[in-house]
């Protein structure tokens, strides 16, 4: 009997061992966790070509990307702003009480240059760009600077992503 019970303690050192380097594992860095787009190819090459634009710095918060890691998303900061680009149209975008002003939970906008969506969500807001060859959603904490933000993601935007009207 003494070799079986050893044997039985040789099986579970490995198993208590794999389980200890998981647990190790695990995030300590905050990120945030997305979902990441799946548009078509037209749209993910505006998405990779908006991630090449992005500015460093976002609403005075500093760079730092969701996961998974991917030239469709973006953040900035703790609790971060997140941008997702080629997500689907927001239902609200089509609602007429929207485009009359009707609809107190989303308001339509520009800022330099850039038309918006914006709707409560989660505790804070989410906007999307309307008039572009592709949707970009970005989502701003409550607490967070939102009209700062936009105005600094506006240039990479008009510049990676042309107006008209995505699909």
């Amino acid at each position: 009997m003494p070799v079986n019970s050893f044997r039985h303690r040789l099986i579970g050192l490995p198993a208590l061992a794999l389980l200890i380097a998981t647990a190790g594992c695990s995030s300590a860095d905050d990120s945030a966790s997305v979902a990441v787009p799946s548009p078509d190819a037209t749209v993910t090459g505006l998405c990779r070509k908006l991630d090449e634009a992005l500015p460093g710095k976002v609403a005075g918060l500093s760079r730092k990307d969701p996961e998974p890691r991917s030239a469709l998303t973006a953040g900035w900061g703790n609790p971060e702003i997140i941008l997702r680009c080629g997500v689907p149209r927001p239902p609200k975008m089509i609602d007429p009480k929207v485009a009359e002003g009707r609809d107190p939970d989303a308001v339509p906008g520009g800022v330099n240059g850039v038309d918006w969506l914006q709707e409560k969500a989660d505790g804070g807001f989410r906007f999307t760009t309307a008039n572009r060859r592709a949707y970009v959603e970005v989502r701003v904490p409550e607490d967070a600077d939102s009209s700062g933000a936009l105005i600094d993601l506006a240039p990479a935007v008009k510049s990676a992503i042309p107006a008209g009207l995505a699909d």
